[in-house]
């Protein structure tokens, strides 16, 4: 399973266009953006609508299963799909998510468009060209899912944005999966009185450690923090911070490969990265 990053960022963007702090600043320094939130799947399975085109190397031509998480306009911008109308009409897509998503996307459809309609709710499953979904709750304002899909060669992924703490049902329902890779979002960093349906950089631990206790996160999980948003610090210093609880953070347009680049390697890299092999605070 080859999981591309397409954004890692959060709703306003990183840099966050109106915004001159530390961290955004970093950001324009660096060069560095962070489109909105979505991963390809081996080219052929689409987690999430984002309304930003992706990284230009990457093509969208062999996608057949669209899995959108939640009705919020970073998630779900269904303009792509009328963009693809206009080259691939002719073909078969399923696009699935709960009802709001469902219902957002249907104006944007012709009556004769080959598009099958999915709702998906928390523990319904799905079966596409060799892909197991499995819908699992999530802790968000509006009805969201998460994703855990497993691959036609064995690869395990679990698709984890835009939540709030774990519900008690989710992590109960990945106990044993033995991830290869979790896509888990940390949006507010050090911003932890947000109030928000999103983890921070003290909430985001808590869940890697609920998901060890029940073997979903194990020693060769690749840990990817994802919807990061400005709230963070600068990205060298985001990297220890990581580092420290088993994760990391990676670049738009960056390939994930189950099974193969563990976190026993990730972690390395990211201590090397920031100079140390101990722990960072």
């Amino acid at each position: 399973m080859r999981v591309t990053l397409l954004g890692t960022g959060a709703a306003d963007g990183w840099p966050n266009p109106w915004c001159a702090c530390t961290s955004c600043a970093d950001a324009r320094r660096t060069g560095q953006a962070r489109r909105p939130t979505s991963a390809l799947v081996d080219g052929v399975l689409l987690l999430d609508l984002s309304p930003a085109p992706p990284p230009v190397e990457v093509c969208l031509a062999a996608v057949r299963t669209v899995l959108v998480t939640h009705d919020h306009p970073d998630h779900c911008a269904p303009l792509a799909l009328l963009a693809r109308q206009w080259v691939r009409r002719d073909e078969p897509l399923t696009v699935a998510g709960p009802a709001p998503v469902l219902d957002a996307v249907r104006p944007w459809l012709g009556p004769d468009d080959p598009v099958d309609l999915v709702a998906l709710g928390p523990g319904d499953r799905l079966d596409r060209h060799g892909y197991a979904v499995r819908a699992l709750a999530a802790a968000h304002e509006v009805p969201t899912v998460l994703f855990d899909v497993t691959g036609p060669d064995g690869g395990r992924l679990l698709y984890a944005t835009d939540t709030g703490p774990l519900p008690a049902e989710t992590v109960e329902a990945t106990r044993g999966a033995a991830y290869d890779v979790v896509l888990l979002e940390e949006t507010f960093g050090d911003h932890v009185t947000h109030g928000t349906g999103h983890l921070d950089l003290t909430t985001f631990p808590e869940q890697l450690d609920r998901l060890r206790a029940v073997g979903a996160v194990t020693a060769t999980t690749d840990v990817v923090a994802v919807h990061l948003s400005h709230h963070n610090p600068p990205t060298d210093l985001l990297a220890g911070r990581l580092a420290a609880h088993g994760a990391r953070a990676v670049d738009d347009g960056t390939t994930v490969t189950a099974g193969v680049f563990g976190p026993s390697q990730g972690l390395a890299a990211s201590l090397r990265a920031v100079g140390g092999e101990g722990s960072f605070y």
